[in-house]
């Protein structure tokens, strides 16, 4: 069972038609009426208009399923249009179309962001075990251990978390980008790549890990030591916005209920793992059961880090390390890339009873 990720050509130039019908009188892509533009300084409306409405990219159906299933979707104060992309590099392409307002990415696509010199700032950060992600290897490499990739075809796909996750991993080998060769790749691309041998190694992350090893290790493929790589990812997700809907006062109070519902909905999927794996890794993403419950226990019970000083230098390390391996055009400050105001929306909706169990701070 194929999922159905990728948003194609014709499902953005569709998003951009809606975004662009939908900006008309309110200057900011908000419904007509809706008063001036939001200063990045002001604070957050707290009241969502009638008539308010994002456009939300997904990737993997993940949010919009959290949302159904958690009860959440049908209590947001908006309409909400989901769109499926794979990867950050598609999505900044919906942003600049003015077809997305808000997406569910890793944490290197706000960095593309950045550089690209487009303003998407991080609203909202949640943080799962790193050592989710792993390096798979293609079937007949006999290669389990960091040292072991001099020479080997990596996929890489830059923009993307698992971008960062090669470098830190080539680092921690005492490698450089020019001793292995790196494949660039779609990120929907990487799973048929490592199981056909077309690159030796990709990183991937779940729900992709799984499929791979399901369909793989039968036949010799398998993951280089985990507890070498357990630290070339972050865990992190970030939520980030165009600064274009964050001014628009409908769309920054939507934003605001959003995070909320989002917050509740994770913490939802937390208290309920079985019903969570059976309405997403079984029936949306054509995963077992077994499977499922495996993946839920491998990513751990979430928790919402503060958007602080302390997440900000993460986010700047993360830019390091693609600034050393000379991948990166030009020096970027991570501190641009997030919207503190969101910072209390998050506290307050985990100190909720209802999601209060489902992660800490």
């Amino acid at each position: 069972m194929r999922p159905r990720w990728a948003a194609t050509a014709g499902v953005l130039a569709a998003l951009l038609a809606t975004a662009l019908a939908g900006c008309g009188g309110s200057g900011a892509g908000g419904p007509s009426g809706s008063p001036g533009t939001l200063a990045a300084g002001a604070a957050l409306p707290t009241e969502v208009p009638a008539g308010a409405r994002l456009v939300i990219a997904d990737q993997a159906e993940y949010q919009q399923v959290a949302l159904r299933e958690s009860g959440e979707l049908a209590r947001l104060p908006f309409a909400a249009e989901f769109a499926n992309f794979v990867g950050g590099p598609a999505i900044l392409e919906a942003f600049r179309a003015g077809a997305a307002d808000v997406a569910w990415v890793g944490d290197t696509p706000p960095i593309q962001a950045l550089v690209a010199g487009e303003d998407v700032p991080i609203i909202f950060a949640r943080q799962t075990r790193p050592e989710s992600t792993q390096l798979a290897v293609t079937p007949g490499r006999p290669i389990r251990h960091l040292a072991e990739l001099r020479g080997a075809k990596i996929a890489y796909a830059e923009g993307t978390a698992q971008q960062v996750m090669v470098l830190r991993a080539l680092r921690k080998a005492g490698l450089r980008t020019s001793d292995v060769q790196l494949v660039r790749l779609q990120l929907d691309d990487f799973n048929d790549a490592v199981r056909t041998g077309q690159v030796d190694v990709a990183p991937l992350n779940e729900p992709r890990l799984t499929r791979f090893l399901a369909e793989a290790a039968p036949r010799g493929g398998g993951v280089i030591d985990p507890a070498e790589t357990a630290d070339t990812s972050s865990g992190l997700n970030y939520l980030y916005a165009r600064r274009a809907a964050l001014a628009d006062p409908a769309k920054a109070a939507a934003l605001r209920a959003y995070v909320q519902h989002f917050v509740r909905a994770l913490g939802w999927v937390d208290l309920h793992p079985r019903e969570w794996v059976q309405s997403y890794y079984v029936r949306n993403q054509g995963i077992s059961a077994a499977d499922g419950l495996r993946i839920v226990d491998s990513l751990g019970r979430a928790s919402f880090p503060r958007l602080d000083p302390a997440l900000v230098q993460r986010q700047q390390a993360s830019i390091d390390v693609i600034e050393r391996a000379g991948e990166l055009p030009s020096r970027v400050s991570a501190a641009d890339g997030f919207d503190t105001r969101f910072d209390q929306v998050i506290a307050d909706a985990v100190a909720q009873p209802e999601t209060a169990a489902g992660g800490g701070r």
